[in-house]
């Protein structure tokens, strides 16, 4: 796997620290959210897999 398929690895990389994660169950499968903190910033980093095929769906928020 490539870094870019392991989104939450490179800003862990980066420097972010992970402050919470929570996993909710909806129709599409069990969508996962994991908030991160680096200095004053934060961002939310939500997966989930794909409805088709192999991978994830992933949306980064700043916040």
């Amino acid at each position: 796997m490539a870094d870019d398929d392991k989104p939450l690895s490179t800003l862990v990389a980066q420097g972010w620290e992970i402050v919470n994660y929570t996993v909710a169950y909806e129709a599409e499968g069990a969508m996962q959210s994991v908030l991160l903190r680096k200095q004053k910033q934060h961002k939310i980093l939500r997966f989930r897999p794909k409805t088709f095929g192999k991978g994830y769906v992933v949306k980064e928020m700043d916040v």
